[in-house]
Formats: C-alpha cells, sequence, structure tokens
C-alpha cells in the first residue's frame, strides 16, 4: 500500500467514525441546541440547523474534500461531466434537503450524504488497491532493468551507467547481478536466472561462447561478456518499452465504454434535472396537487447517484491492465489490449515448423550420392554456410568438427527460399534445396530417406550428393496442439519451406489439421492472405513463427506470435505478442488468459448496466433511496473491480 493509499483509509476511518458518533449523539444535540436557541431566544430553528450543518460538514469535508476539487477543476477546463461533478451535486444536494428540513422544524438527514462520498471513496480506495496489485506484476517485470554495468579500468571494477557501455565492450558479472546488455560470453560459465523473462524456475546453464540476454540473473561465477548491442536496443530495453506502452492500444470494449461515457454521462444530467423539474410542474399545472418538490428532487439527486457510470470506466480497463500484468508475469508480452481481445477470438492457428513445433536443433544424419568422402563434402558445406547463423548451418559446422577458416570462402550470396551460393577454395559452390540445384542447373538424386531435411550441394555446376539432417519434436508440442483445440480453436495448419513427407509426419505426430509445404517466405503469406479471405466466420487467425523469417507473416496474420524469441528484433517488432521463451504451451496460457479477460469483461458489462437500470428505474418512481443508489455506484464498482483482479490468477498449462 502505497502513501496515498494510506492516507485515504486513513481519511474513511476518521470520518466513518465520526459519522456513527454524530448518529449516535444527534438525540443530544438536538436537546442542547434547542435548549441554548431557548436561552438566547433566537428563531427556534436556526442556531440548531447552523450547529448540526457545520458538525456534519467536518466528517463530509474529511472525506470529500479531493471530489469536490476535482469537480472544481473539470469546470474550470470545460469538462464537467464526469463522476465527480455527479457526486458533489447528488451529496450537497442531500445537504440542502436536511438543512432545508431542519429549517422548517424536521429533522435533515446528513447521514446519506456524508455515507454516498464515504462509500465512494472506499470504491475508488478498493480499486486503487487492485489497480495497484495488478502494477507490482508489471514492477517486478520493471526490476529487470539493470542499475549499473562493471567494466575493467586499469585492473579495476568500476560501475557505470549502462547507457555509457558501446556495442564490443567487455563488461564483468558477478554473482548475483542482473546482465545489463546482451552479449556473448567470453569467459566464465555457469547458471542465469530468467525468471524474470520466461516466467520459468528452472536456470539456464551457460558457457563460453553462448549468447545471453540482459535482464538475466547470475547465480553462480563471474562472467565476462562482450556486448553486442547497445542498452537502448538491448533486450531488457526492448521488454520494458513493450510493456509501458501496452495501455495505449486500447482495445474495443474499452474504446466503446470511453464513448458510453462521453454520451451517457450528460444525458443522465439532463435526466436528473428533467426528473427534479417536470413532474412537480405537472402535478400544479395539470393536477392542482402537492408538486412535492423535495420529494422528486431527492429523487433526481439519488438517480444522479446511481448513474455514475465508474464501474465501468474503471473495471474495463483495469481488466486489460490485469490482463497484460498476469501475462507478462507468466513470460508472455502482450503489446497491447487490443491484441488479447483479438488473441480471445482466434479459431484457426497457423504455424512455421522449424524452431516452433521443431527444436530446431539439427543434426547430420547421412550423406548420399556423393563422389568425394563424407568428410570433405561435410567439411565444403560447413565453409559455405560459415557465415550464417541459421539452426542448419550451425547443424553442419557442428559435424564439421571445428571453426571453419572463413579466409577460405568468398562471393557468398543468400538466394532467400533456396540456399546459399559461395566460393570455396575458388570452387563455385551452391547449398541448399532443390530449387537451387534447378537454378544452377545441376541434375539432383532424390533422397532415399524421408526423415529429414535435405541438402543438396553442386560444386562448379556438378551434383555432389546432399546432405541429410534431422530435427526434432519439441516435448511439449503435442500437447500444446491438444490444448490450443481444447481452447477454441477449430483448424490448426502448418506451413513450412521442408518436403511435404517431412512435413507430413511432423503434422501427423502432433494432429495437426492441415499443412502446406515447400513455401517460400513469399508462399507462407499468400497462403495466410487465402487463409484470412477464405473464412466463413467471425473468428481470427494467428500465426506463431520464431520471429527471424516469418516477420512477413506475423504482420500479415490477425495476431503474430513469436516463439522462442528472447533477443530476436525481428520478434519484437513484427508480432504481437512475444513468448520469452520457446515452449508452445505458452501459446495455450496466453489464449487462456485472453479468453479468461474478455469473460470477465462481458460480464462486468452486462451486471454494471443491468443493475444500473434497474436501481435508475427504482428510483425513478421512488422506490430507491440513497443508500440504494450507493450500492448501485460504488457496490457494483467494488464487486466489478474485485471480478476484474481475477484475471491475475490464471491457470498455466501443465508441462
Amino acid at each position: 500500500m502505497n502513501k496515498k493509499q494510506k492516507i485515504t483509509l486513513i481519511r474513511i476511518i476518521i470520518s466513518a467514525l465520526l459519522l456513527a458518533a454524530l448518529h449516535f449523539a444527534d438525540e443530544p444535540i438536538i436537546n442542547i441546541t434547542a435548549g441554548i436557541s431557548s436561552s438566547i431566544n433566537a428563531y427556534p430553528y436556526v442556531f440548531f440547523t447552523i450547529f448540526r450543518l457545520i458538525l456534519y460538514l467536518i466528517p463530509y469535508i474529511i472525506i470529500g474534500y479531493d471530489v469536490i476539487r476535482k469537480a472544481l477543476k473539470g469546470i474550470k477546463n470545460h469538462q464537467p461531466m464526469d463522476e465527480s461533478l455527479l457526486m458533489c451535486i447528488a451529496t450537497l444536494g442531500a445537504m440542502i434537503l436536511a438543512v432545508y428540513k431542519d429549517s422548517t422544524g424536521g429533522h435533515g438527514d446528513y447521514d446519506e450524504a456524508i455515507a454516498v462520498m464515504l462509500f465512494y471513496q472506499t470504491g475508488e480506495w478498493f480499486q486503487s488497491v487492485a489497480v495497484g496489485k495488478s502494477r507490482r506484476n508489471i514492477s517486478e517485470l520493471m526490476d529487470i532493468r539493470p542499475d549499473y554495468a562493471n567494466i575493467e579500468k586499469d585492473g579495476r571494477v568500476e560501475q557505470v551507467d549502462p547507457d555509457e557501455i558501446e556495442i564490443g565492450s567487455e563488461i564483468i558479472v558477478n554473482p548475483g547481478e542482473k546482465i545489463p546488455i546482451d552479449g556473448i560470453v567470453i569467459s566464465g560459465s555457469g547458471s542465469l536466472d530468467t525468471a524474470a523473462l520466461t516466467g520459468e524456475s528452472l536456470p539456464r546453464n551457460i558457457k563460453e561462447g553462448d549468447e545471453v540476454i540482459s535482464g538475466c540473473i547470475n547465480l553462480t561465477s563471474p562472467l565476462r561478456i562482450k556486448t553486442t548491442k547497445e542498452f537502448g536496443e538491448s533486450t531488457v530495453s526492448k521488454i520494458l518499452d513493450l510493456v509501458e506502452n501496452a495501455s495505449s492500444r486500447k482495445s474495443k470494449s474499452e474504446n466503446f465504454i470511453t464513448k458510453f461515457a462521453r454520451v451517457y454521462t450528460p444525458a443522465v444530467v439532463y435526466s436528473a434535472i428533467a426528473l427534479a423539474v417536470l413532474p412537480p410542474v405537472i402535478r400544479m399545472l395539470f393536477f392542482h396537487s402537492d408538486p412535492m418538490w423535495g420529494s422528486f428532487l431527492y429523487r433526481a439527486l439519488s438517480f444522479l447517484v446511481i448513474s455514475c457510470p465508474c464501474a465501468l470506466v474503471v473495471s474495463i480497463p483495469l481488466t486489460f491492465f490485469a490482463g497484460i500484468g498476469g501475462a507478462s508475469h507468466a513470460g508472455i508480452l502482450v503489446k497491447g489490449s487490443n491484441y488479447l481481445e483479438t488473441l480471445s477470438e482466434v479459431d484457426t492457428m497457423v504455424f512455421d515448423k522449424t524452431g516452433t513445433l521443431t527444436a530446431g536443433n539439427f543434426e547430420v544424419d547421412a550423406v548420399h550420392h556423393s563422389p568425394i568422402s563424407e568428410q570433405e563434402l561435410i567439411e565444403i558445406a560447413a565453409l559455405a554456410e560459415a557465415a550464417s547463423s541459421h539452426p542448419i548451418s550451425l547443424s553442419l559446422i557442428r559435424a564439421y568438427g571445428k571453426e571453419p577458416d572463413r579466409s577460405r570462402v568468398s562471393d557468398i550470396e543468400e538466394i532467400s527460399g533456396h540456399g546459399i551460393k559461395a566460393v570455396v577454395d575458388g570452387k563455385n559452390v551452391a547449398i541448399g534445396n532443390t530449387r537451387l540445384m534447378s537454378l544452377v542447373k545441376a541434375e539432383y538424386k532424390e533422397c532415399p530417406e524421408d526423415a529429414g531435411t535435405v541438402i543438396h550441394i553442386a560444386i562448379d555446376g556438378k551434383y555432389s550428393g546432399h546432405i541429410v539432417i534431422s530435427d526434432t519434436v519439441k516435448p511439449h508440442a503435442a500437447e500444446a496442439v491438444r490444448q490450443l483445440k481444447a481452447c477454441g480453436i477449430t483448424r490448426t495448419v502448418m506451413l513450412t519451406g521442408d518436403a511435404e513427407k517431412i512435413a507430413e509426419k511432423v503434422a501427423s505426430e502432433l494432429g495437426i489439421d492441415e499443412v502446406h509445404a515447400g513455401l517460400l517466405p513469399a508462399g507462407k503469406v499468400d497462403k495466410v492472405d487465402a487463409l484470412i479471405s477464405g473464412r466463413s466466420g467471425k473468428g481470427k487467425l494467428a500465426f506463431v513463427g520464431d520471429g527471424i523469417n516469418d516477420a512477413p507473416v506475423l504482420s500479415r496474420a490477425d495476431i503474430g506470435i513469436a516463439m522462442g524469441a528472447m533477443g530476436s528484433d525481428a520478434a519484437i517488432e513484427a508480432a504481437d505478442v512475444v513468448l520469452m521463451d520457446d515452449d508452445p504451451l505458452k501459446i495455450a496460457d496466453a489464449m487462456r488468459i485472453a479468453g479468461k479477460c474478455l469473460r470477465i469483461v462481458k460480464e462486468n458489462i452486462v451486471f454494471a448496466i443491468g443493475v444500473k437500470l434497474l436501481c435508475l428505474l427504482f428510483s425513478a418512481i421512488g422506490l430507491a433511496g440513497m443508500w440504494i443508489a450507493v450500492f448501485a455506484d460504488v457496490g457494483v464498482m467494488i464487486l466489478c473491480v474485485l471480478n476484474a483482479v481475477r484475471v491475475l490468477v490464471s491457470r498455466k498449462a501443465k508441462s
């Protein structure tokens, strides 16, 4: 609880105690003021009225001064139509009615005016605490931002601002410290706590040569890291920027509530004025009876209190805010509440294969149809792929067994969707798929096996065999597909550039409904276009990719989800939802959070509007007084806010 919340709580308690004391002391006050009025020969009810008004104004001002100030500020800024003005009109109107009753020999009820303001502030306090709980989830994520970086100068370690660190600098991260900037480990090994980024409790083991990202905590021994990015471009900075700006992208529900409040508030003010004036005038002019000004004014004031739209205005954005906070705590970054809303409407899930459903840990399985030795062919392939960071390229380098000598390679040309052409030891090498072989006019041979990715190689225009590289399905991929179908996904599709046999095998293993293989990057975009234009219902299409080569498709889909994208600029830029590890079960978690968020939004809208309309009707016909008004306004808001906070408690997918 912050300082402002504590002060508000103290004001609520003091005001409530004073109100209770005045309520029980009301009879003695009446007797005392009556005696004083008689002794000083004053007008019978003047002293009594003024004395009671002063006493009751004390708790009213204690609890309501900030609401009055906000209402006056709104009038000054020509934006008066908000709940603060409604509360002021209603409560001050009730005070005036009480003063009028006291001055005419009756017994005015000040309790209602103070109680309405008291319960309103109590509701605001509950809302503030709920928002604070949601913000703490964001704050925990914000704690990953490092305050300093360690650099070595003249044999001593100094702490400097991370913004001052340039690319290529060497930094030292001691046990217990956060990694401030993305980089590569050049000395040391150990374990990293990645929970703040991925939501996973298991540490990640790292060694010399491994890439590490900012925001992780070093758990064991000191690490020396060579930075590969500036602080502003590192993973932690990009993540925090995403979370901080997520609230600026509003959902359709939030936009509806904003527009609704602008029309609704002035409408009920005019309706309340009409309720206070028209019935008495009609009674006087047409029925020649008592106009009952006081009774209808009281109804109008109750009508105003009931009409406050704060339950909707507060709870709907809070629900989305809590959803984004809960998702970030689980290692799922959602760029805005509009994407949560879209995610809840998804019924078609389209997957990339490599790195999304499969582990991307390729290994060389076999070499076929090569006129040279297996090791020679692998060596040529590794040299040609030396400049690439693609998983297949890395598998060839691992099979080669040592660091390729890049001085032996020149004129590297990557042909999208085909492969690589390069000059290795003075020979023209083409390495890639069958399309590349056709391009260089090399007569390739089909692979006798269909259990992996086939990499064909041509040297100086002559076919020199192919290398079979296999990939493995991720451990949780099949369970993720099953859970997605349980979440309402009716159609699952896999798009891949791999051969049809390999794609069909993976799809069959995972239970995916539809497969499109042999696609170039542009072909994936065309296929997603076709899927979107060919759908019959209102459901949305989501594409899940690794965020590196799939940026165009991520952008084209109704919602793009980047898998295993820690440190990937392409993912953060192109995707709408970023999963901070490569576990496909997180997709089901994201859908559950989005679905729960939208269910709560709809529940709050139906409940709040339904209760308010019913109470407004009762108020207009005189069956609901201020106390019912308090429930219809503050009570409904508290219930809606508490309902909204439920989003923070989300059930994770079982791994």
